[in-house]
């Protein structure tokens, strides 16, 4: 039979309370008992139960993801799955369950969140997008437990952490590439501008086209929306006029697949008629042809990253930086062409 918090207590010769103060790592417990406690525990190889843990004042031993994104805007996006599964596996690690929550709205995700926090069902949050409306963040912060953000944080907030990449750079580099191959025409498909990641992404490739004096055309800088439809329709409206791109700029994953598919339903060759850049994931990336030059987003890192940050604070770690920046590079494939004339 397993041993109870009771044969702990008579092992170590200490009260049932004892017992209870050291699992939950309360402060006010000598040293002496402590160690009596914790040899206890180790020699009757104790495995405390998750729901009398949660009956205590520490609460369930449970994190809780969020998308802070309607499912309109989540589907068929691999990097949502993708990360899922990274922090599913270090949550298990830590002998966490995982709550993914979804909602309605972002009222009624909110609404939910308050109410796991309030009984005490979860003890940290991973949300994996950083609106650009932060009053999300506003009405979560005073309740005092730790949320981790994939994506960037604008705000000054107590709880908020981020792990993000620095998507205004990186878009910058991947304009400037197709510069220096000899495009000039350069298009722009973008999701739309409610995250920060949307608005710095569009806001890099802006910039650099600026710096490099060469023309903005609205007509070219296209809002795709979220799904596959829009982006494909939004992919056929680049090269329907009599003066088309030599090159259009993806900022997502969905965005890169349109244009693949519209440059094929069109007979148009990449990069032969039309070279592509862009933001992919390294398997998605294996299956285009010719394969993407792009930034490869490293999901499982930033999964992993986040996670491990969110159990730092959750076990009350105070030297967890604020902002934390994952380092990507470009990886140059065959999806461009250089422009000699």
């Amino acid at each position: 039979m397993a041993a109870t918090i009771y044969d702990i207590a008579k092992h170590a010769g200490v009260s049932k309370s004892t017992v209870s103060r050291v699992l939950n790592n309360q402060a006010n417990i000598s040293k002496e008992a402590r160690q009596k406690v914790l040899a206890a525990i180790d020699e009757l190889n104790y495995q405390p139960s998750k729901l009398a843990r949660a009956l205590t004042s520490s609460g369930f031993d449970a994190i809780m993801v969020i998308s802070n994104r309607s499912t309109t805007t989540t589907t068929g996006n691999p990097f949502f799955s993708e990360i899922i599964q990274s922090i599913s596996t270090q949550a298990e690690l830590e002998n966490f369950d995982l709550i993914l929550q979804t909602a309605k709205n972002s009222e009624d995700e909110l609404k939910k969140c308050l109410s796991k926090i309030q009984e005490k069902m979860i003890k940290g949050i991973i949300m994996l997008s950083s609106p650009a409306d932060e009053d999300f963040f506003h009405q979560l912060d005073p309740y005092n437990i730790p949320i981790v953000v994939t994506g960037k944080v604008e705000g000054s907030y107590k709880n908020i952490y981020s792990v993000d990449t620095d998507n205004f750079g990186d878009s910058y580099a991947l304009t400037k590439h197709l510069i220096k191959q000899g495009h000039k025409k350069i298009a722009c498909v973008h999701a739309p501008l409610d995250y920060h990641v949307s608005i710095d992404r569009l806001a890099g490739f802006r910039s650099c086209l600026f710096d490099h004096q060469l023309d903005l055309r609205n007509d070219w800088i296209i809002d795709s929306g979220y799904g596959i439809e829009n982006s494909y329709s939004a992919a056929l409206r680049l090269m329907d006029g009599p003066d088309k791109p030599t090159a259009v700029f993806a900022t997502d994953d969905l965005k890169v697949l349109s244009i693949y598919k519209m440059a094929s339903d069109k007979n148009l060759q990449i990069p032969a008629n039309l070279s592509v850049i862009g933001y992919n994931d390294k398997v998605a990336s294996s299956f285009l042809s010719p394969p993407l030059t792009s930034i490869d987003i490293p999901i499982n890192k930033l999964g992993k990253k986040a996670t491990n940050l969110l159990f730092r604070l959750i076990h009350q770690d105070k030297n967890v930086p604020k902002t934390t920046i994952i380092k990507t590079e470009m990886i140059e494939r065959e999806s461009i062409q250089k422009i000699t004339s």
